[in-house]
C-alpha cells in the first residue's frame, strides 16, 4: 500500500472511531500525519467526499446499524445522540435521504422482525 493510501486509511479509521465526537479536520489531519489541505484533496480523490461529508456518512451508517440491532429499550433519540446527532429533525431528514425511510420506521420494522422471530 502506498503512503497516500496509508494516510487516508489512518484518517478514515480515526474518523470512524471518533465519529460521534464531531471531530475537527485539524485533529484528523494531525492523527493521520498529513496537512489539512492534503487530507481534503486525498479524501476527494479517494472517496469523492470531503472529510466532513465522510464523517457524516459514517455516523449515519453507525446509527443505522444500531437501529437495525435494536434492543427493547432503545429509542431513536438515544441512538441518534449516541452517534453525535443532537438535532433530531436534521438527523431524521439526512437519515431518510440516505436510507429511504425514517429512523423510527427502521426501528419499528426491526422490532417487529425481532418479535416475530423470537
Amino acid at each position: 500500500m502506498d503512503r497516500r493510501r496509508q494516510l487516508i486509511r489512518r484518517a478514515s479509521d480515526f474518523l470512524r472511531t471518533h465519529a460521534a465526537e464531531g471531530v475537527r479536520i485539524g485533529r484528523v489531519s494531525r492523527a493521520a500525519g498529513i496537512s489539512e489541505r492534503a487530507l481534503r484533496n486525498a479524501f476527494y480523490r479517494d472517496y469523492g467526499l470531503s472529510p466532513k461529508q465522510y464523517e457524516l456518512r459514517e455516523r449515519l451508517r453507525a446509527a443505522h446499524d444500531a437501529l437495525c440491532d435494536v434492543k427493547a429499550s432503545d429509542t431513536v433519540t438515544a441512538i441518534a445522540s449516541d452517534h453525535g446527532f443532537y438535532e433530531l429533525g436534521r438527523f431524521a431528514s439526512r437519515y431518510k435521504d440516505v436510507f429511504g425511510e425514517s429512523p423510527s420506521a427502521t426501528l419499528r420494522t426491526r422490532r417487529r422482525e425481532r418479535l416475530s422471530a423470537g
